[in-house]
This record gives C-alpha cells, sequence and structure tokens, in this order.
C-alpha cells in the first residue's frame, strides 16, 4: 500500500509544481513592458528624472572633496560648544534622523526663525541656498546660522578662540588650512567680535576696532570652517530611490524589475509629467528647476509679510562670502558670473527658492513657512488655485494657477504614491553623527 501511494503524492506533487510554473510564465507574460504606458515625450522626461548624476564641483571651495576637510566638517556640524547655552549646532535643526531637517513648522535654535528648515539632502545640487537664495554656496550657508541670534547665536571670534583653544580643533584645522591668526592677542583679536546690524552694540564696536587686515583674517579663517562644513554636508547625497531602481529597469527594459513601484505609484507618475503640470517647477534629475516663484500663498493669521527671494537678491551680492568675494577660491567662475545676471528684486517679490522633491515624504511639514503638515495638502493647495491665493503681499501679483485642477481624489491619491518613491535608502551610518575626533 506504501507504494502506490508514494507515487499518487509524487504525481501531485508534479502536478503542482507544473500549475505553479504555468502560472508564473502566464503572470510573466502578461506583464506588459512598463514602457507602453507613456507616449514618447512622458517618456523622455521620465529619463531626464534619473540618475541624480555625480555632484558638481565648487570651484569657490578648493577643499569641497578633501576626506580631511569633510572629517572637520563633520565634527563642528554637530558640535554643540559654540552657542552661548552649550546646546545648539548645525544638527539641531538638521536632524540626521528626520532627513536632515526637524520636523517642525518653523526652525528653532535658540529662538524660533519665521522659515521653516530645509534638508540638507542632496543639498550640493543647488546652485542658491536657503529660502530666499541669499548665498551661493553650502560654505558661505554654513556661515550664516551660526551668527544668527536665533540659531546657534555665536559671533566669529568667539568661534575661532574656541578652537584655538582646543587642542584636537587646532591641530585639525592647522593641518587642512595652515596657521590660525594670532588669536592669543586679545587686544588685536578680541574674545567676541563680528559686524552687526547694529554699528553701537558691543559686537560690532569690537570688530571695528580692529584693524582691516585683522578682520580680513578673522573672516579668512571664519570662511574655512564654512568651507569645511561644505565638505561634508556634500556627502549628504542619495540616488538609490524606489524611483531611480524604476527608472534604470525602464532603460535597460527589465520587465521584472518594474515592479520595484507599484502600479498607483506608476499612474502617478504618468500624471506628474502631463496633467500634473508638476515638471513647470520640479524638473531635472534632483526635480527642482533651482529658481524662485511667488505661488501665492496667502499671510497666515499673525504672518508678517515676507519678500522672499527680493531680499535675497540684495543679500547675496552684498555678502562678503559670495563667490566673487576675496574669501571664494574661484572669484572669476561661473559662480561668480551668474551674480551679474540676477533678477530685479521687484520682480521676486514673494518669491521662494523651488524645493528638491526628492525625499520629500520624508521632510513634512511643507512650503518656507511649514504651513502644511500633509503632502494632500500641498496638492489640494495647487488644485485650488486662484481661490487658494488670497491675501498674499499688496502689490505682489499672485503667480499660482490651477496646476492640478482636474484630478481626482484616487487621482491625487496616486500621485502621492509616486512621490514616496523618491525617497533614497539610508546613509552610511557613519554620516550621521559626530566623529570620536576631528
Amino acid at each position: 500500500m506504501l507504494q502506490p501511494l508514494r507515487g499518487a503524492i509524487a504525481v501531485a506533487a508534479g502536478f503542482a509544481a507544473t500549475a505553479a510554473l504555468a502560472v508564473a510564465l502566464c503572470a510573466a507574460a502578461s506583464h506588459v513592458d512598463d514602457r507602453s504606458l507613456y507616449t514618447p515625450a512622458q517618456y523622455a522626461l521620465i529619463l531626464n528624472h534619473s540618475p541624480l548624476g555625480p555632484v558638481p564641483p565648487d570651484p569657490t571651495d578648493r577643499l569641497a572633496g578633501d576626506p580631511r576637510a569633510a572629517r572637520f566638517g563633520q565634527y563642528l556640524f554637530f558640535d554643540t560648544g559654540f552657542s552661548p547655552n552649550g546646546e545648539v549646532s548645525c544638527s539641531s535643526c538638521h536632524q540626521p534622523a528626520r532627513s536632515f531637517t526637524d520636523g517642525r513648522a518653523l526652525a528653532k535654535g535658540l529662538g524660533i526663525e519665521p522659515r521653516h528648515t530645509p534638508t540638507l539632502l542632496n543639498a550640493a545640487y543647488n546652485h542658491w541656498y536657503f529660502w530666499d537664495g541669499r548665498t551661493d554656496s553650502q560654505w558661505s550657508q554654513a556661515l550664516q546660522p551660526l551668527e544668527n541670534p536665533l540659531e546657534v547665536g555665536t559671533d566669529r571670534l568667539h568661534v575661532l578662540h574656541a578652537i584655538a583653544d582646543d587642542a584636537q580643533l587646532r591641530t585639525a584645522y592647522t593641518q587642512i588650512f595652515g596657521p590660525l591668526p594670532p588669536l592669543a592677542n586679545q587686544a588685536r583679536f578680541p574674545a567676541h567680535a563680528r559686524p552687526d546690524p547694529d554699528p553701537k552694540s558691543a559686537l560690532a564696536r569690537a570688530w571695528a576696532h580692529m584693524t582691516p587686515q585683522d578682520r580680513t583674517a578673522a573672516d579668512r579663517a571664519y570662511s574655512n570652517l564654512g568651507k569645511a562644513i561644505e565638505a561634508y554636508e556634500r556627502k549628504l547625497v542619495g540616488s538609490t530611490s524606489p524611483f531611480d531602481h524604476y527608472v534604470a529597469a525602464l532603460r535597460a527594459d527589465d520587465v521584472a524589475e518594474e515592479d520595484v513601484i507599484a502600479p498607483a505609484a506608476k499612474r502617478g507618475l504618468k500624471i506628474f509629467v502631463s496633467t500634473g503640470n508638476c515638471e513647470l517647477c520640479h524638473a531635472g534629475p534632483d526635480f527642482s528647476d533651482g529658481q524662485f516663484h511667488n505661488i501665492g500663498l496667502p499671510l497666515l493669521p499673525g504672518e508678517a509679510a515676507d519678500t522672499g527671494r527680493a531680499a535675497g537678491i540684495r543679500l547675496v551680492r552684498d555678502n562678503p562670502f559670495n563667490a566673487a568675494g576675496r574669501f571664494s577660491d574661484d572669484r572669476s567662475g561661473q559662480g561668480a558670473q551668474q551674480l551679474e545676471f540676477l533678477s530685479p528684486p521687484a520682480s521676486q517679490l514673494g518669491a521662494f527658492k523651488t524645493p528638491s522633491l526628492r525625499n520629500v515624504a520624508a521632510i513634512a511639514p511643507y512650503m518656507h513657512d511649514g504651513r502644511f503638515a500633509t503632502l494632500a495638502q500641498v496638492l489640494d493647495f495647487y488644485a485650488r488655485g486662484k481661490a487658494a491665493s488670497r491675501g498674499r503681499l499688496v502689490g505682489v501679483r499672485e503667480q499660482t494657477t490651477n496646476l492640478i485642477p482636474h484630478l481626482t481624489a484616487a487621482q491625487q491619491s496616486d500621485l502621492i504614491a509616486f512621490l514616496r518613491t523618491l525617497t533614497n535608502a539610508p546613509l552610511p551610518a557613519a554620516l550621521l553623527h559626530q566623529p570620536a575626533t576631528p
């Protein structure tokens, strides 16, 4: 009896395996190449979004790719010792666990900032920094929060003295940049000093008391700190999102790998490159045109008018640490040249920088003032267009349009499903904390 039973079992198993194989073959045969989902124009736009490509060079920082500078910059990024209360650093607002944002509507350091904290992920691909573009390099951007009284709240002379007084920091600095100024001579280099909007402040008076040569020496050393921080921040790059895998599969005609994103996300991608009009601003591999737009956000109750890029243009031109300034390592290059072709400030009232959409699902809330808690709220604003734009700055043209007026709730859900595929894989753990030594 046992032998026939074993034979029956074997036959049944064979039938089951054959049936399973047939199902698998049918499924494979029924999976049509996803390239057929898109028109040639849509397909070309999709390919233009990936891969992200190498980090562009920054000639204004000759040590932007130096690993020693990057380690030193990483140490400074997490160092709370420069703030008056010993609690605030760059990482207070740009938290690694929150995709280098802070999850708050408005940034919080020593005080509350009037704007939302943007992510540092892939920031090396930007042309301008801050929501208003008031700096034109990562190293120049890194210097401003240190002296902002609402952020780290320190001053450049205090930072330089702190580095000179710490044996490890001093050694790391000198090995990369050479000698510090003669900071031990406090008659020339006071313990606290910096330029200040109030010329009567103690900091401004101490700064004015220094000779022009000593101020230049202090500024150059201070700029070096920003350049070290940039070298670190240029490592905060992610280009291995599910969307990138999907585009690679399309390019390779790898039908099986096209299932890396869900059907809803594919429908959302088609909307993104067609009826959603998202490409108007969120173009290219970084999903941003790098420009500034007034999208007609109405003022929130109690919110002060923010002129955005209009003020940013004036500030970047006047910034001694800009690409054309004496502390740039490429004073006549492309970065310096673009300062000569900025739009008239009056034309940029209420305009803010187009953020990248890479990692957008991980960096809520949204907009320059963090007003929208979810992506659904952002899409609702764009869908309502002019009706959502009342109460903007007096005299400012409301430039928003109904970008997605005909999308149903289901289509908006598909668009969000696509945006979620832009979240990259985690960065190496070694980049997410302060190294043991500078």
